[in-house]
């Protein structure tokens, strides 16, 4: 056997000895799904429902048993609600296997926040604000009027975990990620706005975008029909113009249609195109001889970044199908209209029922559904974690790994006022923007633009993207010995620690 043989297969049997050696977290839930009556807590969107939308309790049963069981058999065994309607999303991807990384089962993500808690009041709270709020454009929040009552609203609440200033929502903290650096500069990230290079083709990323003011299951009949299954006969109306992301719904819009990866590979091109600067470790930085193709070069991080995102996905979808069975934010409003109606009684922690967003709701479409930007509202798998936040945090983490963080992106812009062109960002903080700081604005964009369609809760960002992040950190931890070149990878977490391979 020669050497090389022998080497390759060394190297193989460490990669696996230091997957095999992590400690595997504790699977934990909230409870809910044993404590509360119906599962009214829990995802059953496709399965069949009653007239109130309490899921039919032996359909929930063979979703159980197959999750319990494993066999495909028992998969294909599932009731759902509406012949020839939505089926459910993927859920087997929970159990499947990788060669790199983490054991998709051997994460975790705390326990989901109980519909009777403060803290999912909160995340409610702004879920509605958010509904009422997509077409008011992030340039105008500092002196929109709605964007007031939303503010002081919030900050009525006792548990309310988005962004703050001096203890305070502010129209500035709006509905932004948790990252320091997510408060620096305009609200979309640089990444989101500048045109992407690739190969001889220079892509502007102007979006096509939907009409505005057109929300959908804002009716208790039509809600139903899609707890049931039921494929919605509209489809979100375009309204002719491609514009630069001015607003949730256009931010909405682009996740609604995207590869999962695509705003990362963007950004990995942008930054390519650029000659960003590398991270200090990357071994062609500083050589007099070398530059990198295969290995440190930009082939190797374009591979690498879309490489980490399937292998997030199924460490997610395990959460989401295995794990917590988290309802989504469209099933919760369907507890909070029969709730207030008066047609059920449900033990909802009580701040979401007295919030001014309900009346607001109500005022404009008649019930308290939380109104959705998509006709169909969310897919057909639990909310809890989130797969676009999960991906997010895993590519964001290789090019955090692989760019020099610190390095400054110059000359911000933001959508003009009709979003058919880019001006200059004016604010004071115009030139405190960075590389790391901007990918880390990319991942709440795109997860919280989720949260904005009316389809995910801020915690499915929140925990879901250092779930991406921990995939994405053992990947690189196991291909450190693949290397000849003696290099490092040097990053900042979201949680604002360090960390060095």
């Amino acid at each position: 056997m020669s050497i090389r043989r022998i080497r390759a297969r060394q190297v193989r049997d460490g990669a696996a000895g230091i997957a095999s050696l992590r400690d595997r977290a504790l699977q934990e839930t909230n409870g809910e799904e044993e404590q509360l009556a119906g599962h009214i807590a829990n995802y059953s969107k496709a399965l069949p429902h009653d007239a109130l939308g309490h899921v039919d309790p032996a359909a929930y049963a063979g979703l159980r048993r197959a999750l319990s069981s494993g066999l495909p058999s028992d998969f294909e065994r599932i009731p759902l609600g509406t012949a020839g309607g939505r089926r459910l999303t993927n859920p087997q991807a929970g159990l499947a296997f990788d060669l790199e990384g983490p054991d998709a089962q051997a994460l975790a993500i705390p326990p989901a926040p109980r519909i009777d808690s403060a803290e999912n009041s909160g995340e409610a709270a702004e879920l509605y604000w958010m509904a009422l709020l997509r077409d008011v454009h992030f340039s105008d929040y500092e002196t929109n009027a709605r964007v007031d009552r939303a503010v002081r609203d919030l900050n009525r609440l006792t548990d309310f975990r988005g962004p703050q200033t001096g203890s305070k929502v502010t129209p500035a903290t709006l509905f932004r990620g948790f990252t320091e650096q997510d408060a620096a500069g305009p609200y979309v990230s640089q990444f989101l706005l500048r045109d992407v290079p690739y190969g001889t083709l220079l892509i502007c990323q102007r979006q096509a975008t939907v009409v505005a003011d057109r929300d959908y299951l804002t009716s208790f009949d039509a809600w139903l029909r899609v707890q049931n299954g039921a494929v919605p006969a509209e489809s979100p109306e375009l309204d002719g113009e491609r514009r630069y992301p001015r607003n949730l719904r256009d931010l909405a819009s682009y996740v609604h249609r995207d590869a999962l990866y695509e705003a990362y590979l963007n950004a990995c091109l942008i930054l390519v195109g650029m000659r960003a600067p590398l991270d200090p470790g990357n071994p062609y930085a500083t050589s007099a001889t070398q530059d990198g193709c295969g290995t440190f070069g930009g082939p190797h991080v374009l591979s690498l970044v879309a490489e980490v995102a399937t292998r997030a996905l199924k460490a997610v979808w395990y959460q989401k199908w295995f794990v917590h069975r988290r309802l989504r934010p469209e099933a919760f409003g369907g507890l909070v209209d029969n709730h207030l109606s008066r047609r059920a009684t449900y033990p909802i922690d009580a701040e979401i029922l007295n919030s001014k967003a309900l009346d607001e709701v109500h005022g404009r479409y008649g019930s308290y559904l939380l109104p959705q930007a998509f006709p169909e509202g969310s897919p057909t798998h639990p909310a809890y974690g989130a797969g676009h936040a999960a991906v997010a945090g895993a590519c964001v983490t290789i090019l955090k790994a692989w760019f020099d963080e610190s390095a400054p992106v110059a000359g911000p812009q933001v959508a003009g006022a009709a979003g058919r062109d880019r001006v200059r960002y004016a604010g004071v903080d115009r030139d405190s923007l960075t590389v790391g700081g901007e990918l880390n604005k990319l991942a709440a964009n795109i997860a919280i633009a989720r949260s904005g369609a009316g389809i995910h809760w801020r915690s499915d960002y929140t925990e879901s993207v250092e779930l991406g992040e921990a995939v994405a950190l053992g990947i690189l931890e196991e291909q450190k010995a693949t290397y000849n070149e003696p290099f490092y990878f040097s990053l900042t977490r979201f949680d604002g620690t360090s960390v060095r391979i």
